[in-house]
């Protein structure tokens, strides 16, 4: 949940890393530090606080380097602190940056305190840096020395290793979280995301499981982890520096909620231009894996599981197969009943979530043989261990609250959705071209949506200092009540809860006061005249309503209910449409707050560690 960045070069690396640095805070961090090999010694800096902090100090110090390795922190080991701040050193004279957990920390740093190291943090992370420094006394070698450490720990790792003794090479390692090698001219990097190396080259190379990579300024050579050299492949990463750039927005969150047109159609290109619903959009075996499930289970977190929990409405309907959304962190850990004839359906905006890939191993050693991953990274872990996948075209994403990921997900899943159905007979030629000509359209109705920004700003204005709100939907609204009160939770940090409005008589209108704001989302379906029942409960006990409904629902603004019409009931779509206006309200409020909104506090954006 930290970021890592290093660089072997012929020239000054300090400005790399620190841009490196600033591509990496959308994951979330709480300090930042750097050591460079400069003149047969090491230098380190580090500060609490943002990448700007740590800049301004290096300035001071006129800090250089041709060999240095960088890292934004985020705490789990020790609080927040320069002490506790990475990189890490050993004897001043090897220095480690760590993203993880190391679980068997407890017993290596009591035996390396019995050998005579000494221990300056709260962190597990130092005893990497000095088993690595006790091995590399032993080895003479940095790369052997680091082969030698990685096997004794235990947990989930990616470090980048530098030694002052050995001023042109770069180490690193990983098991379970990521890592990559960027490929230059003359020159070498590593970085825990491709973001972070965007400036500076789009040739990576992604490490896999266990692999330990040895990188000078010419070449390197990676192992796995029984010891032999392997290949891995040169990719050219999709993503684009002036993607990730800010442009004319105030914030991340506001352009990405923005760019949701774009993200939409580029992540319907595909499927579209097939002129029918096609299999092979999730891959060349589709059809006969599609074809042969009898099931289907999501697994999931966070806003991901939010679109899994849609997802299971939509499958169930269209398809007329039984679905199951999951909970990643709880699946893995309890007693699940396999089904060799599932679909393991797999969700991820980065692909590298630890949770989810730890899921789905768990899966596959319960016997799943069918897989599919959902995810906006083509290179990711997730992708890689998955049967079949399916890639939104959301770019990247840096605000720390889910946007443009989530209504590419949902989209995606409808079209697994509508696939399995059309498969299994449940969707006529008819239907087919109906559903297709409503995809065509969906960019250019969330454009309509965005427009009634105006009216939502008054909402947030009303809402961003109330102290709690209540969300309330039905069918498949429901777990779209469930996001928006996620989006205001993250970075307005008002207390938000959602609900089945038909669960309000038992037990949540307990709550409902002129003080508790309830918003509604209120389409034109078939739950429309229970959903305005259990309004009326709300009305009856002084609460005040934010309705959003469809232009055909047919309800009228009063007094205590506030409505933002959305365009006409948008049927299956309609989901994705309402989700727009909530990640509008949660921006504006957090505004009106003036909260961080890209970093909300004690969040990151991906979540590497368990």
């Amino acid at each position: 949940m930290c970021g890592i960045i290093g660089a072997v070069a012929q020239r000054n690396v300090v400005p790399i890393l620190l841009e490196g640095l600033r591509r990496l805070e959308y994951r979330g961090y709480d300090s930042a530090g750097l050591a460079v090999s400069v003149n047969g010694g090491l230098t380190r800096v580090r500060k609490p606080g943002r990448v700007a902090e740590l800049e301004a100090e290096i300035k001071i110090q006129k800090t250089h380097g041709n060999l240095g390795i960088a890292h934004t922190r985020w705490a789990t080991h020790g609080v927040p602190s320069e002490r506790n701040a990475h990189p890490h050193v050993s004897e001043e004279s090897l220095a480690v940056v760590h993203n993880g957990i190391i679980e068997n920390h407890e017993a290596l740093r009591q035996r390396l305190s019995e050998i005579g190291y000494h221990f300056t943090s709260d962190t597990d992370t130092e005893v990497i840096v000095h088993l690595i420094h006790f091995h590399f006394h032993q080895e003479k070698d940095l790369f052997q020395a680091t082969r030698k450490a990685v096997t004794e720990l235990k947990g989930t790792y990616a470090i980048g290793v530098i030694c002052a003794a050995e001023p042109n090479r770069l180490v690193c390692a990983r098991e379970g979280s990521p890592l990559l090698i960027g490929v230059g001219i003359e020159e070498h990097f590593i970085a825990s995301d491709v973001s972070a190396l965007l400036p500076v080259t789009q040739k990576v190379v992604y490490l896999e499981e266990g692999d330990v990579a040895d990188i000078g300024l010419l070449d390197f050579r990676i192992v796995d982890r029984s010891g032999m050299q392997v290949s891995r492949p040169v990719q050219i990463s999709e993503l684009s520096a002036d993607r990730a750039e800010l442009g004319g927005y105030r914030h991340y969150m506001q352009k990405e909620i923005f760019e949701q047109p774009r993200a939409l159609a580029e992540t319907l290109e595909e499927a579209l231009s097939h002129g029918d619903l096609n299999p092979t959009i999730f891959g060349d075996h589709a059809s006969n894996v599609l074809s042969a499930i009898d099931s289907v289970t999501i697994i999931a977190c966070g806003t991901s599981y939010h679109a899994a929990m849609v997802a299971r409405y939509w499958i169930e309907s269209v398809a007329g197969i039984p679905c199951n959304a999951e909970v990643a962190s709880e699946y893995r850990y309890r007693d699940s009943v396999p089904n060799p004839n599932a679909l393991i359906v797999t969700i991820s905006q980065s692909g590298e979530t630890a949770d989810t890939l730890a899921a789905l191993k768990h899966a596959k050693s319960l016997g799943h043989v069918h897989s599919l991953s959902i995810c906006n990274a083509p290179e990711s872990a997730l992708v890689r261990e998955s049967g079949l996948r399916f890639l939104t075209r959301a770019g990247p994403e840096i605000g720390v609250a889910s946007t443009k990921a989530f209504t590419t997900q949902l989209t995606a899943l409808l079209l697994l959705a509508l696939v399995l159905g059309k498969l299994r007979g449940r969707i006529s030629a008819a239907q087919e071209t109906a559903h297709l000509d409503a995809l065509r359209h969906l960019p250019a109705m969330v454009n309509q949506v965005l427009l009634l920004e105006p009216q939502i700003e008054l909402w947030a204005e009303r809402m961003a200092f109330k102290q709690h709100a209540l969300f309330l939907g039905r069918g498949l609204h429901y777990p779209i009540a469930m996001e928006g009160a996620l989006k205001l939770k993250e970075i307005s940090y008002i207390h938000a809860e959602a609900y089945p409005a038909g669960e309000l008589k038992h037990g949540p209108l307990a709550l409902v006061d002129s003080d508790m704001p309830v918003v509604a989302i209120a389409p034109n379906d078939a739950l429309l005249e229970k959903l305005k029942s259990n309004l009326q409960e709300v009305r009856a006990r002084g609460g005040e309503l934010y309705v959003l409904a469809d232009q055909d629902s047919q309800m009228q603004a009063q007094e205590d209910v506030h409505l933002i019409k959305l365009p006409e009931h948008a049927g299956l779509l309609s989901p994705i449409l309402h989700t727009v206006p909530l990640q509008l309200l949660a921006y504006h409020a957090a505004l009106q707050k003036g909260t961080d909104v890209d970093k909300p506090r004690n969040l990151a954006k991906s979540v590497t560690v368990e």
